[in-house]
């Protein structure tokens, strides 16, 4: 069965991009994925994924964005006999590619973080958040899991450039912390989640996401009313419980005549009514309706008259 982020990715994998959407797509892509090898005597970028609609979709921005069709190799992963490795390999343009996509140049190496010219931009930041969560992200399911949502970067300023562009133009409240060795940007709210989801073009991911976050906060705010309830209950239960131990002591030890009227009146109703809450003794006792805090004094009164004769 697909995870949840896997049914996000995947629908991720089918929206149709303007070549510059899909250079800006393709650089997170390539920026946190790629590898750069060198195949008889000749450079290449390689991509390695076990999805085989991300592999699709990197052929696809390659298409889109430069005009050819990259080789796309398929094998079998011996260890499972199961699971195949699609391997995506660029083998022309690629210094002009990485030059394009601002991955490489001459004078400042390979570049680790996002682009000006994305982070200046807010429908390429969408294109290149899309790239990223594709190429490195995940997404709990929000019906079984704490919310959460992911994307981890191997550079530190790779990670702080992507909450940058969140916080910049979403106001997702995106934020940074380190793992394994590398970084993650992660959000944990459940509506920032749903709108990063909207942001990146997974709009039916977050429309199911909105019901199923509903669904579980419904689920969440009844259980708490029913506990609520039951340990109110229990609270009840145990009063009434003390109150009927008082006046039975009181009745063996002296009788409840003994008692002044109005509280021998109580203590009577009581012992036949031993499920009723002190608001509902307050409006049923034989001589009220009276105040809350009425019976509750009187009830003080028989338990010290118990007291007294322990």
């Amino acid at each position: 069965m697909a995870s949840y982020a896997s049914e996000v990715k995947k629908e991720l994998t089918s929206i149709e991009v303007h070549p510059e959407h899909a250079k800006a797509e393709l650089a997170a892509f390539l920026r946190m994925n790629a590898v750069l090898s060198r195949h008889d005597g000749q450079m290449s970028l390689d991509i390695v994924t076990e999805n085989p609609a991300i592999a699709r979709r990197i052929f696809s921005l390659i298409k889109t964005a430069y005009g050819f069709e990259p080789q796309l190799i398929v094998t079998r992963k011996m260890k499972l006999k199961k699971n195949h490795q699609y391997l995506v390999r660029v083998a022309q343009m690629v210094s002009e590619i990485m030059a394009d996509l601002e991955i490489y140049s001459p004078k400042k190496g390979f570049i680790t973080g996002v682009p000006d010219k994305i982070k200046h931009s807010e429908q390429r930041s969408m294109s290149y958040l899309r790239g990223a969560f594709l190429a490195s992200g995940s997404v709990n399911n929000p019906e079984t899991s704490r919310y959460h949502l992911e994307i981890y970067c191997t550079y530190a300023n790779h990670c702080q450039d992507l909450q940058e562009i969140m916080n910049k133009y979403f106001d997702l409240n995106a934020k940074v912390t380190a793992r394994r060795s590398g970084s993650i940007v992660y959000l944990k709210e459940a509506e920032k989640i749903g709108d990063f989801l909207h942001v990146v073009g997974a709009v039916n991911a977050m429309l199911a996401f909105e019901d199923l976050r509903i669904m579980r906060d419904m689920r969440n705010s009844v259980n708490r009313l029913v506990n609520c309830d039951t340990a109110n209950l229990r609270k009840t239960a145990s009063a009434a419980a003390k109150q009927v131990e008082d006046i039975e002591l009181i009745d063996q030890k002296q009788g409840l005549e003994s008692l002044p009227e109005k509280l021998a009146r109580l203590a009577r109703f009581r012992l036949q009514h031993p499920e009723l809450s002190l608001k509902e003794l307050a409006e049923q006792v034989p001589d009220g309706p009276i105040s809350k805090s009425g019976v509750n004094h009187r009830l003080k009164k028989l338990h010290e008259i118990a007291e007294n004769l322990r």
